[in-house]
């Protein structure tokens, strides 16, 4: 599969991450670990549909606050112990190069000119 990086990365997070969570004690699995899956599959789901929508950055900008939410909730896991200090610094890693990548990528359509705008009138 060619993926765009920003996608190939959300993807391999989702493959290592989610093993993770499934493994927390019952008590936070079902709370804070579900909430973590669902916001990971949003945020892949919503990468995919902005690679093939027109205005992209109707889908992309939303995607910062996200992964703000997902940075807490890891570090949430930390703190309750329920992640090692090792792997929340993948974890980390990995969510700022997403983050890396969207800025570029909404930077990127911000530039790009409206086509539409630019059409002669007459």
């Amino acid at each position: 599969m060619n993926d765009l990086p920003i996608i190939q990365k959300t993807y391999d997070l989702i493959k290592w991450y989610v093993p993770i969570l499934n493994k927390l004690p019952r008590s936070h699995r079902f709370n804070i670990g579900d909430r973590i899956i669902t916001g990971l599959y949003d945020l892949l789901e919503t990468l995919i549909q902005a690679r093939y929508a027109k205005d992209k950055l109707i889908r992309l900008e939303p995607l910062n606050s996200k992964l703000d939410i997902l940075r807490h909730q890891t570090r949430l896991l930390l703190e309750f112990n329920l992640l090692e200090d090792k792997r929340y610094a993948h974890i980390g890693k990995t969510l700022n190069e997403i983050g890396s990548d969207l800025g570029g990528w909404i930077k990127q359509q911000k530039q790009k000119p409206n086509s539409q705008n630019h059409e002669a009138i007459r």
